[in-house]
């Protein structure tokens, strides 16, 4: 038996136990192939959801400032009534004490009716 660097059995191209060496990092490779791929598209998910987020967010800032807008001049709306308030509390304490208690009456007897008429 000759020996000529290549052994019985052993296809041609191939040298030795390289062959399966090969086969063995091809599969590797295929393998890594198939997680580069899945973590592509899960980068590539994270990536659009960031995205979705931030035009979320975009808009939720947009809202939240014509919030704020509207809440400035709901505050000013209510200063200048609670200022109108105190001008008319200094006025007649006596005008203003007989208003509540006909109001408060009024109340009571529509409570009254609205629980006889059941």
């Amino acid at each position: 038996m000759t020996h000529a660097g290549l052994g019985e059995g052993v296809p041609s191209g191939s040298y030795g136990n390289y062959g399966y060496a090969n086969s063995g990092y091809s599969a590797c490779e295929e393998e890594n192939d198939r997680h580069t791929e899945s973590l592509r598209r899960k980068v590539k998910a994270v990536k659009d959801l960031s995205i979705e987020i931030g035009h979320e967010v975009k808009s939720q800032n947009k809202l939240l400032a014509e919030m704020e807008s509207q809440f400035d001049s709901t505050t000013g709306f209510l200063g200048r009534t609670m200022g109108k308030l105190k001008i008319l509390s200094k006025g007649s304490q006596t005008k203003l004490m007989c208003y509540m208690m006909l109001f408060s009456l009024f109340v009571f007897f529509v409570i009254y009716w609205i629980i006889k008429l059941r």
